[in-house]
C-alpha cells in the first residue's frame, strides 16, 4: 500500500506580492512529479504542510517518518527547536508541465510565527519541505468543499484573509450553473483580490479597518441569507479548548455554505446559519482554521 502523504524537496520559483498582506510564492522541484493533482476539478481547498525551522530561517532541521506511526510520534516528542514545525496551508493552485509542475501558495504575511517570517524573507532559490498528498495512493484527503451535486444549488462561501486562499482555489473549479455569493474579510481595501470564477457569483471583499474582527461578515452574512425553516440550536464548541471543524459528507440540499477562518468567529457564522436562519447543519461545512492569540499546534 501506497503512503498516502510524501515529503517533497522544493525550491522558491518566484514571489508575487498581491497585496500588503498577501504573498503569492511559486515552488518547484522534480519530487513535484508525485505530487497528486487531486483528479479533474484540481486540488480545490486541500491543504499541505510547510516543515520549518523554529524561527522561520528555513525548513525544518529533522522530517518527520510518515511511513511509521512512531516515527511521527517520536518527531513530536522532542523539542522544536530540535524538530522544527509545521504549518497547514492551503494550495492555491498546481500549473505547469507534467514533468515539470509548480506549485503555488498564497501566504498570509503578519508579524511573528515562523510561516510569515520565512515567507517574508524568501527569495528564488530558497530551499523548502512540503508535505503533501502522494499521486500514486489513491487518498488525497483534506478537500473540506464537498457541495451538494444538485443542479442550480446556491452556495455561500465565508472566510477571513487566512480562508482567502482556499476560496480563490474553490471558485476556479466552480461550473457555470453555480449561484450565490462569496465574502471575505481582510484588514483593508489595499488587500483585496481578484478572483476568477465561471459561476455566478457575487464576490465581496470586506474591509475590517479598526472594526472588529468578524463584525463586517456576520452582517453580509446576515443580508445574503434567507431563513430556510426552524432553527435548531448547536452545540457550543470552545475554540480554546476543541477544534471548530465538521465538514459533512455531501448533503441533497440547494443551498450550501463553506465558512473558514478564526475559529471564534466561524462559530458566529455558523450559529446565524443553523439556528437564526433554519438552515440544515448536513449543508454547513465549517473549520476553525486558527485561534486568535494562539499559535496552530504542530
Amino acid at each position: 500500500m501506497e503512503t498516502p502523504m510524501l515529503t517533497f524537496d522544493v525550491t522558491v520559483a518566484s514571489l508575487e506580492r498581491l497585496s500588503p498582506l498577501f504573498t503569492r510564492i511559486t515552488f518547484e522541484g522534480a519530487s513535484l512529479v508525485e505530487l497528486h493533482r487531486c483528479g479533474e476539478l484540481g486540488p480545490r481547498d486541500i491543504r499541505v504542510k510547510l516543515l520549518l525551522a523554529h524561527d522561520g530561517s528555513g525548513p525544518a532541521p529533522l522530517v518527520p517518518d510518515f511511513t511509521d506511526s512512531e516515527g511521527y510520534a517520536a518527531w513530536r516528542a522532542l523539542d522544536p527547536v530540535e524538530r522544527g514545525v509545521m504549518r497547514t496551508y492551503t494550495v492555491r493552485g498546481i500549473h505547469g508541465p507534467a514533468d515539470a509542475p509548480l506549485l503555488d501558495i498564497d501566504f498570509v504575511i503578519h508579524p511573528g510565527g515562523p510561516a510569515s517570517t520565512w515567507a517574508e524573507n524568501a527569495k528564488p532559490g530558497d530551499p523548502m519541505l512540503i508535505m503533501g498528498p502522494n499521486r500514486a495512493s489513491e487518498w488525497y484527503g483534506g478537500i473540506e468543499w464537498r457541495p451538494p451535486t444538485t443542479e442550480g444549488t446556491r452556495v455561500l462561501l465565508v472566510g477571513d484573509e487566512t480562508a482567502a486562499p482556499a476560496i480563490g482555489s474553490i471558485l476556479e473549479t466552480l461550473p457555470s450553473e453555480y449561484t450565490g455569493d462569496v465574502l471575505i474579510e481582510v484588514p483593508s481595501e489595499q488587500d483585496f483580490l481578484t478572483l476568477a470564477t465561471k459561476a455566478d457569483l457575487d464576490i465581496r471583499f470586506l474591509p475590517r479597518d479598526d472594526r472588529p474582527r468578524g463584525e463586517l461578515l456576520l452582517g453580509e452574512v446576515a443580508r445574503v441569507t434567507d431563513r430556510h425553516g426552524p432553527g435548531s440550536e448547536v452545540e457550543d464548541v470552545d475554540v480554546d479548548s476543541e477544534l471548530l471543524w465538521e465538514v459533512p459528507e455531501r448533503a441533497d440540499s440547494e443551498f450550501y455554505a463553506w465558512v473558514a477562518g478564526e475559529a471564534s468567529v466561524v462559530r458566529s457564522v455558523r450559529r446565524h446559519l443553523v439556528r437564526d436562519r433554519g438552515i440544515d447543519r448536513r449543508a454547513v461545512a465549517f473549520m476553525g482554521y486558527w485561534r486568535e492569540g494562539r499559535s496552530e499546534p504542530d
